[in-house]
């Protein structure tokens, strides 16, 4: 069940003459929030602004990486990218109808928390999902303590998620993980919603391990029965700096298959990579059994390409759907930590024939690869 704070309301302004398609139109510079370094987790709500890289005009390609930024997450509606990465201490919104071209969207701030609450600081990772009819953003915040850190939902009625007023909804979380919390996402399967997060169960915070849970939603902002531990950090590659699983992303294949993809090793470690899980045939998502986890990562550094510490992804696909791609972010040298250095990047991958995803290697930055395919 989910234990809501006293509701707050914010209200969106929109700018004159400036609706959402048209400002899609439009090339001009935006601003790429970052992020910097705390002591555990490489992130604080201390974002410093950057100049995005107008992309290059070159016909059919782009580069990477295609702006700076961490924790980048992707959600896709009616021909539109609607894109959000870590800022801070604030939830801005992108929205573009090319992905490559998304350092030329201009960034709206739709969430500033009230100063001194318990979702004040630190805000992390936030998730825009479209259910039932309404938006709604996951998001990670706390006091500014990093024991404090848990995972918060906010809900808008309008058509359009740059507008209209967002309603803080309180907190999401399970009596049972009731501790430190962050990177909320869904899973949506046979017509059941479930919540995954990352929690570390040492409410001393002396043990720093993150692991993965997950639970049944009985609607959006709450959650019914016990949670689940479906994964923990076991192998050596999950270990770097100390025991991380974070980030939870699911993926359904062509063939309905379900994966979970996450990230492992501490996200300021070059080390940072990508996990997978696959679910059995039939099996249930609460079920830890059901849960078969890669004994390698499925996607990781490669110098050559100046990829370090790849991770904390999400997917979409191209704008005629034909095209399947992941947005992560990563350092583009070595020992550049959690912080202001990460980039976003982006990149296709198909699937296997036994339905599983085939990510292949980070692509080098500055490399000009082919835009998704039916990008005007």
């Amino acid at each position: 069940m989910t234990v809501s704070e006293k509701q707050k309301t914010y209200l969106i302004i929109p700018m004159k003459n400036n609706p959402i398609l048209k400002n899609l139109k439009l090339r001009a510079l935006g601003l790429a929030i970052l992020i910097s370094v705390s002591i555990s987790c490489g992130k604080t709500d201390n974002p410093i602004p950057i100049d995005p890289v107008i992309p290059s005009p070159t016909a059919g390609t782009f580069s990477n990486p295609l702006m700076n930024g961490a924790d980048p997450s992707v959600y896709q509606k009616d021909g539109v990218y609607y894109y959000l990465q870590t800022n801070g201490s604030s939830i801005s919104l992108w929205a573009t109808t090319a992905m490559s071209k998304l350092s030329a969207a201009i960034p709206k701030t739709i969430f500033v928390p009230v100063a001194g609450t318990a979702n004040s600081r630190n805000v992390w990772a936030p998730e825009l999902y479209f259910i039932d009819g309404k938006w709604y953003i996951y998001y990670t915040a706390g006091n500014g303590e990093d024991i404090s850190q848990r995972t918060w939902v906010l809900e808008n009625s309008s058509a359009d998620p740059t507008t209209g007023t967002w309603v803080d909804k309180g907190r999401i979380f399970t009596p049972d993980t009731d501790f430190w919390a962050i990177d909320g996402s869904i899973l949506e399967m046979n017509g059941s919603r479930y919540f995954m997060w990352c929690g570390r169960p040492d409410v001393s915070n002396v043990n720093l391990t993150q692991n993965i849970y997950i639970a049944k939603m009985a609607n959006p902002y709450t959650l019914v029965g016990s949670a689940t531990k479906l994964t923990e950090p076991e192998l050596n590659w999950e270990k770097n700096g100390f025991g991380v699983n974070e980030g939870p992303q699911a993926l359904i294949s062509p063939d309905n298959k379900a994966f979970l993809i996450y990230s492992a090793s501490y996200c300021g470690t070059d080390d940072y990579a990508l996990g997978m899980l696959s679910l059995k045939t039939g099996g249930n998502p609460l079920v830890k059994a059901d849960w078969q986890k890669s004994t390698q990562p499925v996607f990781s550094k490669q110098s050559q390409s100046n990829a370090y510490g790849p991770g904390h992804n999400s997917f979409f696909k191209s704008p005629d759907g034909k095209e399947n791609w992941i947005v992560y972010h990563a350092n583009s040298e070595t020992n550049q930590g959690c912080a202001e250095r990460r980039n976003v990047r982006m990149q296709k991958f198909t699937f296997k024939t036994d339905g599983s995803p085939d990510f292949g290697m980070p692509v080098a930055t500055g490399l000009q690869i082919s835009k998704p395919s039916g990008e005007q």
